[in-house]
């Protein structure tokens, strides 16, 4: 009897010790986001909006519990770097969600996949990462930098702009967003502007502005930069006299400090938060109700992010130990994104559609960007055939 007890417990005992111990750990994700700085109210809508998804999953990553570790990079890449080193040998995160800004994540790319660590960016999509310099550990929940301002390219075309000022902040994103817009557009650049990161003071570019005259403006200029200079425009008279295309320049991260001065400007965008589906209504609700805000794409985009580490860990049943599988199942992007159809290509970029926004008031009152046309469907990032992989 006393031997059948022993075996009986011997069995349990065995029984424990073949469960993997990372099944009892918690799923780490660093969160490399710049937090400080006039973009910092990008990185907090990203913040956000991973959050309310974590909120929503109960806490739990594909039914693991699940820690986050905020790092604000300071829009510094060598200050990210050195966050993103302790991240990966000190606390040994699983998966990097992050940046918000390309440079930076042109930075981090290196030290976190050489890891063997899986990079999934809710905003910075840099063309050096979709092309020939592909990597099979980094993951977009965005778009690739081009394609949001091919829209604005492809609608002055389309609408027969002649001469077009274009004006965006001189690092990698600042020119890929240049390079995008004129991909489509065939007209004349009467002159292409590129500021220092964070410039507040554009009174310089708008008398050059009012000297050549262009029939539309397309600027990028994200977070405390936008905010500036909708509002410099404004005050400077030009303010339905000049059409304003743009990208991130006039979003919900900026529109509550912009105003009216922002209504009936015009913007490229993969989302917006008036897009027609159960699931997005269900978001934007709930980022209203838990914030006070209307979500900004950074928010929806690291959203995404989160419900796609809970999607992969759920096909590998919480176990990250085989790479090859948690990877296989990050690429098969098996969740609902909240603007609808996603799926990704080869590069790690994905395939969607992307939309002509405006500034409009909501029924109760607040600002937000709303769909005025669908301008690229299940589109394509054009390096994408230089990817290898």
């Amino acid at each position: 009897m006393i031997s059948c007890i022993w075996r009986v417990g011997l069995i349990v005992a065995l029984a424990g010790a073949a469960t993997p111990a990372a099944a009892q750990e918690k799923i780490k994700v660093g969160l490399v986001l710049t937090i400080s700085t006039p973009v910092g109210v990008n990185g907090q809508h990203a913040k956000n909006g991973f959050d309310l998804a974590l909120k929503e999953l109960g806490g739990k990553l594909g039914g693991r519990d699940a820690e986050v570790i905020v790092a604000d990079d300071e829009a510094k890449p060598d200050v990210a770097v050195t966050k993103v080193k302790g991240l990966v040998s000190r606390d040994n995160v699983n998966f990097v969600v992050g940046p918000i800004l390309s440079s930076v994540l042109g930075a981090i790319v290196k030290p976190v996949t050489d890891a063997k660590v899986i990079l999934i960016s809710p905003n910075a999509g840099s063309s050096a990462l979709a092309g020939k310099n592909c990597n099979p550990y980094f993951f977009s929940t965005s778009y690739q930098n081009d394609q949001v301002h091919e829209v604005s390219g492809k609608v002055a075309q389309d609408r027969g702009y002649k001469r077009v000022y274009l004006l965006a902040p001189n690092y990698q994103a600042g020119k890929d967003a240049i390079s995008g817009f004129k991909i489509d557009f065939k007209g004349e650049v009467v002159e292409e502007s590129y500021v220092p990161l964070n410039t507040l003071d554009f009174q310089s570019e708008l008398a050059k502005i009012a000297d050549l005259k262009p029939d539309a403006i397309f600027v990028f200029l994200a977070g405390g930069m936008g905010v500036n200079f909708v509002k410099q425009f404004t005050q400077a008279g030009m303010a339905g006299r000049i059409p304003v295309l743009s990208s991130f320049t006039v979003d919900e991260s900026t529109l509550p400090a912009q105003g009216d001065a922002a209504l009936g400007m015009l913007g490229g965008s993969n989302w917006a938060p008036d897009l027609d589906n159960p699931l997005n209504k269900k978001f934007v609700d709930a980022y209203i109700a838990a914030y006070n805000s209307v979500p900004a794409t950074y928010a929806m985009q690291a959203y995404d992010a989160a419900m796609l580490i809970d999607s992969a860990v759920k096909s590998v049943n919480g176990d990250l130990s085989n790479k090859d599988s948690v990877l296989a199942a990050v690429r098969r992007a098996d969740f609902k994104s909240v603007r609808g159809p996603f799926k990704f290509n080869r590069n790690g970029f994905p395939i969607q559609d992307f939309y002509l926004t405006k500034v409009g008031k909501r029924s109760d009152g607040k600002l937000e960007t709303q769909i005025e046309q669908k301008v690229f469907e299940n589109y394509e990032d054009r390096y994408v055939a230089e990817c290898t992989l």
